[in-house]
């Protein structure tokens, strides 16, 4: 069960012969629909479940090069108005830049493929010493085909690797990919 299009998407390809139903909820409710059997197992993020202090029921943990995250997943956003001078100069020292230079990658790749939660796009921005690495892909929402993308490159430069790595997929998956 799972309530993510990315997540069945990317099992559906390395198992086809999964049935995958639409698992909604908190994690508690969904914890007990697979209790109650309704399911077989649920696919959750695992930082959902440390957050909860429920890491122990994971009897599985992905990895991030079979699972790539969805874009902005794990960062947390505050947003205040931009003449808001006095909220912004408080929200300042807990801005962390490396992070935010990871998500201006990942939402500029998201952005030119028009993403949305119905559609299978994940997209996974970490740092390098002093670069990005951006790894992305596009899934078919039957998990039939998955293309993937990376960038390198300068920190400066995470807006354009975004963007370039977002424009890659647009064209090799083509106007109709997420069609089912």
């Amino acid at each position: 069960g799972s309530a993510s299009l990315r997540r069945g998407a990317l099992l559906k390809r390395l198992r086809p012969d999964v049935q995958i139903g639409l698992l909604r909820g908190n994690v508690e409710t969904r914890l007990r629909r697979i209790a109650e059997g309704d399911f077989d197992a649920p696919l959750l993020a695992l930082a959902g479940l440390k957050r909860l202090g429920l890491e122990d029921r994971a009897a599985a943990i992905l990895s991030t090069d079979e699972f790539p995250p969805a874009v902005g997943q794990g960062a947390i956003g505050i947003t205040a108005r931009k003449n808001d001078a006095a909220t912004r100069a408080l929200l300042q020292p807990i801005g962390d830049v490396p992070t935010g230079q990871a998500l201006t990658a990942e939402r500029a790749f998201l952005r030119v493929l028009d993403g949305s939660c119905r559609t299978p796009i994940a997209g996974h921005a970490v740092l390098t010493g002093d670069g990005l690495h951006l790894r992305g892909l596009i899934a078919r929402p039957d998990g039939s085909e998955v293309i993937f993308t990376e960038r390198r490159g300068p920190l400066a430069d995470a807006e354009a690797l975004g963007r370039d790595a977002g424009e890659e997929l647009k064209r090799k998956g083509g106007p109709d990919f997420f069609a089912t």
